[in-house]
């Protein structure tokens, strides 16, 4: 019988619960900039759980297959309704979520292989904001999970991608993928071999 190796799992519901039990901690109010940042710094946690996953995907350690079940158990654990805490902390959680929506189907986008090679995204913003105009939010987010998987094949983000964006689902998923394109940038602690244990 082969010998079972303990795998420290790349996120976690304590880990997640963590940060609401921060947030709530924070008192943060609509208008408090500093205290926003535990936001920031929540969706970021994340960002960097799915890095690692798509860092072992690249580096074969894990299978196609695998990388999908892991960032699909983030998604179910990040994604669930959370209880109200105040109407300000609520409205964040919820545009957190939002972002990180964008941040999942960019990662399953990039595994499946689902999108062409490009670093011009004007087309596809156009495109996802065409859709969500229709209320086809499928092909709005197809457009995103497009743009995000480009960004974890390398290519860059520029501001002048993200300006002008009109309020909705498009802008907060467009976070997300600004997130995956920091994270990428400032932090490659993902590409280390284990995932860490967190908050």
């Amino acid at each position: 019988m082969a010998e079972s190796k303990f795998v420290i799992p790349f996120y976690t519901e304590e880990r997640w619960q963590n940060w609401i039990n921060k947030v709530k901690e924070s008192g943060f109010k609509i208008d408090d900039q500093e205290k926003g940042a535990v936001f920031v710094y929540m969706e970021d946690d994340v960002v960097l759980a799915c890095l690692k996953i798509i860092a072992k995907y690249d580096k074969n350690s894990i299978s196609k297959d695998d990388a999908l079940g892991h960032i699909s158990e983030i998604k179910e654990i990040v994604l669930k309704m959370i209880e109200p805490i105040n109407e300000d902390i609520d409205i964040m959680l919820e545009s957190t979520q939002l972002s990180l929506m964008g941040v999942f189907a960019s990662c399953e986008c990039y595994v499946e292989k689902a999108f062409e090679k490009t670093g011009k995204f004007g087309k596809l913003i156009k495109g996802a904001l065409e859709a969500e105009k229709e209320d086809n939010m499928g092909a709005a987010m197809g457009n995103i999970a497009e743009i995000g998987a480009n960004i974890l094949a390398g290519k860059k983000l520029k501001e002048k991608d993200l300006e002008d964006l009109p309020e909705g689902l498009v802008a907060e998923w467009l976070d997300g993928i600004d997130s995956i394109s920091a994270a990428m940038v400032g932090d490659t602690s993902y590409k280390d071999d284990e995932p860490d244990e967190g908050v």
